[in-house]
């Protein structure tokens, strides 16, 4: 099955290749870091990735970032190379699920679909 994605005209992406670009970028980069409502405070997360359903952070249920991050947001993320803050490239990137996780009792999966700039 695919998602199709147009934007202006641009081509229209199938959800395989943008698994593929996800698995690209994940090899890069390490954290990634954002801000919510125009705050000054920067959000940083350690980057994970699911074979099935791309990247995602791992977010504490209680936490105010989880209450603020919504399905369909889009955010502007830092993605930083290695642990250096310094090598790091920014996306739109667009929230897809808040999942709760099976392991880790009080936090939940955040997925993240990565779009070009």
């Amino acid at each position: 099955m695919f998602e199709l994605i147009k934007t202006g005209n641009r081509n229209v992406i199938g959800l395989d290749e943008r698994r593929l670009k996800a698995k690209i970028i994940l090899g890069e980069y390490h954290s990634v870091q954002f801000n919510l409502n125009g705050r000054s405070l920067s959000h940083l997360f350690r980057l994970r990735y699911n074979t099935s359903n791309g990247p995602y952070v791992l977010v504490k249920q209680d936490s105010y970032v989880f209450n603020e991050l919504k399905v369909g947001d889009v955010l502007d993320m830092k993605y930083n190379q290695s642990e250096s803050l310094n090598d790091s490239k920014t996306f739109k990137t667009l929230i897809t699920s808040k999942i709760p996780h099976n392991s880790y009792t009080g936090h939940s999966i955040i997925e993240l679909s990565i779009n070009d700039n």
